[in-house]
C-alpha cells in the first residue's frame, strides 16, 4: 500500500505497476528484505492525503474536549493490545530489543496517549480569559473581550527513526496535534515501514470505535513526499524529529510558502556534561561507570546522548579519565538500527579521529557490521575554533572528553557554544557555590538542565522541555516530550463583545466546563456576572 485515509479504503485501490516507487522495510539484524513492498505516495495522493485531513478539520475541532480524550484513549488501548508478535516485528525491523526497550516504549507510546487525555479534561490547555466590559471606564469604556485557544489544523508529522514508537505514528507530536484538535497527517519513516502500517491501523480502529471524522489521521509513505507535505497549502504546521539538515530544509520550505507556516524540528545536540572536581572525588569512580552506560545505551542512539564531555584540568579529572576509558573498554559494538545509521557512525567517527588534536583513547572492541564504542580526548583549542567541530553530532555511541585549562575557559565556552537539548552538571554542592553565572549562561543554552542524571532518559510529565534554541531545535519555545508539546499546535481566539450563547463553552459566564480562567485579572473558576 502507498497511502491510506483512515475510514475509507486504501486510496488508488490497486495499481498497475508500471512507474511505481516499492519501498522495502528491510531486517535491520539481516540486511533481508521483507517480502511485501510499500509504494511511495503520489504527488495526487499525497493530495488526497492533505484534502482530507482538511475536510475533517472543522468537525474533529467541534469535537468536546471529553470526546478527543476518549478517542485518545481508545487510541492508548489499541496500542497497549498490540501482543508479541507486534514486538517481535518492530525488533525485526529496528533491532532494538524486544524487552525490556520496545516494551517500554510501548507502554510510553500508549501512556503519552492517556496524559494528554488528562490534559483535554483538565482544560487549562484552552487558556481563557476574559476582561469583562466597564462602560463606564473614562474616557472610553472597555469592550468585553474573551480569549481562548484552538487548534491551528491540519498537522503534517515526520516520524522519527530511533523511536519507532514513541516518536513515530502514534508518537508525541501525533498525540499531542490530535489533543488540539488538529487533523495529522503522517509521513512514515522508511525504516519502520511494517511497524507504521500497524500502529495506523490500531488508531484507524480507535478512529471508528470512537466516530472521529474520516481523515482525522492518515498516513503516506515515501521518501520524497515530505516536501509535498510541506508545500501543502492545507498543512498548517509540521512536527519533525530528525537531523539538522533535514529539519532546516523543512523550515526553509515552510517559510518559502506564500503562507508560512511553522515547523517544530528537533534536530541535534551534543548534550554537554561538565564534570566539577568535588563530584569526581567522590563519586568518580560511579560517574564513569554510569557516564559510559549512557553514552552506549540505545547503541547511542538517542537525541539526549552526551556527545561532549568537559572539565577543568586537575588531578580528579585526570584519575577519572582512566576510569572512563576502563568503563569503554568494557562496553560491547552492537547493531544500529540500519546501515545507513552505521555509514554514517562510521563516518562521524572517521572525521574525529582524522582531526588534529584528537586522539582516541578507548573502544568497545572492533566490528565491520557493529557499532563500536569510541572515547576520544581533544585539545581545548577545537572548542573555540570557528567550524566548532566538536559540536557536531556523531549520532552513535562515542562521546569526547576535553581539559580545559581554566574556569574562566569553561565559561567562554559555554557563551559561545551552540543551542543544547540538555546540560547536565555533575557537582557537589561545594562545587556549585560561586558558579551561579555558569547556571545562568547554561540556561541560555539549553532546554534542560541536569544535576548530577545523565540526559539519556526524558520523563513524559507536564514539566518536561524536551526542546532548546537552535540547532537543537527550530523553535526554542516549544517541546516535543510533556503535556506542554500542545502548545505548538494552538493558536489563540478572541471575541470581542460577543453574546454569552454565541461564545465557545471554555469563555461562556456559567463556566460550564469548570475551567480556572483569569477574569478581570484573577485567577478563579466562578461564574462571571
Amino acid at each position: 500500500m502507498s497511502f491510506k485515509i483512515l475510514g475509507h479504503n486504501y486510496i488508488g485501490g490497486q495499481r498497475s505497476g508500471e512507474g511505481d516507487v516499492q519501498l522495502h522495510s528491510v531486517d535491520a539484524a539481516t540486511g533481508a528484505l521483507f517480502e511485501t513492498p510499500f509504494l511511495t505516495a503520489t504527488d495526487k495522493e499525497v493530495a488526497a492525503a492533505v484534502h482530507a485531513a482538511e475536510k475533517a478539520y472543522p468537525a474533529y475541532r467541534a469535537t468536546t474536549s471529553e470526546q478527543r480524550a476518549a478517542f485518545l484513549e481508545a487510541v492508548a488501548d489499541e496500542i497497549d493490545a498490540l501482543g508479541d508478535d507486534f514486538i517481535a516485528q518492530v525488533a525485526r525491523e529496528t533491532a532494538l530489543p524486544a524487552a525490556p526497550r520496545l516494551t517500554g516504549e510501548r507502554a510510553r507510546t500508549s501512556g503519552q496517549m492517556r496524559l494528554f487525555a488528562k490534559v483535554l479534561r483538565r482544560g487549562d490547555f484552552y487558556g481563557a480569559r476574559i476582561d469583562t466590559a466597564l462602560p463606564e471606564r473614562k474616557p472610553l469604556p472597555r469592550p468585553d473581550v474573551r480569549q481562548y485557544k484552538i487548534g491551528v489544523g491540519p498537522v503534517a508529522v515526520f516520524g522519527a527513526s530511533n523511536f519507532p514508537l514513541a516518536f513515530s505514528v502514534a508518537g508525541g507530536d501525533t498525540a499531542a496535534a490530535l489533543a488540539a484538535g488538529c487533523p495529522v497527517v503522517f509521513k512514515a519513516h522508511t525504516g519502520h515501514l511494517v511497524t507504521s502500517e500497524l500502529v495506523a491501523d490500531a488508531i484507524e480502529r480507535a478512529v471508528k470505535k470512537t466516530g472521529m471524522p474520516a481523515g482525522t489521521f492518515n498516513m503516506v509513505y515515501g521518501d520524497r513526499v515530505g516536501a509535498q507535505l510541506v508545500k501543502s497549502a492545507g498543512i498548517q504546521a509540521v512536527g519533525f524529529t530528525g537531523s539538522l539538515r533535514g529539519g532546516r530544509a523543512l523550515c526553509d520550505m515552510a517559510a518559502a510558502r506564500p503562507q508560512p507556516i511553522p515547523v517544530f524540528a528537533e534536530m541535534s545536540s551534543i548534550n554537554p556534561i561538565i564534570l566539577m572536581p568535588e563530584a569526581l572525588k567522590v563519586r568518580g569512580e560511579a560517574i564513569a561507570k554510569d557516564l559510559a552506560g549512557s553514552v552506549t545505551v540505545g547503541v547511542g542512539q538517542l537525541c539526549t546522548s552526551p556527545g561532549l564531555l568537559m572539565g577543568v584540568k586537575s588531578p580528579e579529572l585526570t584519575a577519572f579519565i582512566e576510569k572512563l576509558s576502563a568503563a569503554f573498554g568494557g562496553a560491547n559494538p552492537a547493531t544500529m538500527l540500519n546501515s545507513g545509521g552505521l555509514s554514517h557512525y562510521n563516518s562521524g567517527v572517521a572525521r574525529l579521529t582524522q582531526l588534529p588534536g584528537v586522539k582516541v583513547i578507548s573502544t568497545g572492541g572492533s566490528s565491520y557490521t557493529q557499532a563500536v564504542p569510541h572515547l576520544f580526548q581533544a585539545d581545548a583549542s577545537l572548542l573555540f575554533s570557528k567550524e566548532a567541530p566538536l559540536e557536531e553530532e556523531v549520532f552513535g555511541p562515542s562521546t569526547v572528553i576535553v581539559e580545559l585549562e581554566s574556569r574562566e575557559q569553561l565559561l567562554d565556552f559555554a557563551a559561545n557554544m551552540h543551542g543544547q537539548l540538555t546540560a547536565t552538571l555533575q557537582a557537589e554542592i561545594g562545587d556549585l557555590q560561586g558558579n551561579e553565572d555558569l547556571i545562568a549562561i547554561l540556561e541560555q543554552k539549553a532546554g534542560r538542565l541536569l544535576l548530577n542524571g545523565y540526559p539519556t532518559g526524558v520523563e513524559v510529565c507536564d514539566a518536561m522541555v524536551h526542546g532548546g534554541p537552535y540547532p537543537a531545535t527550530s523553535d526554542a519555545r516549544g517541546t516535543s516530550v510533556g503535556t506542554l508539546a500542545i502548545e505548538r499546535f494552538l493558536r489563540p481566539v478572541c471575541y470581542q463583545n460577543y453574546p454569552d450563547s454565541m461564545l465557545p463553552a471554555p469563555l461562556k459566564n456559567a463556566n460550564p466546563l469548570g475551567l480556572l480562567r483569569l477574569v478581570d485579572g484573577e485567577q478563579t473558576r466562578a461564574v462571571v456576572g
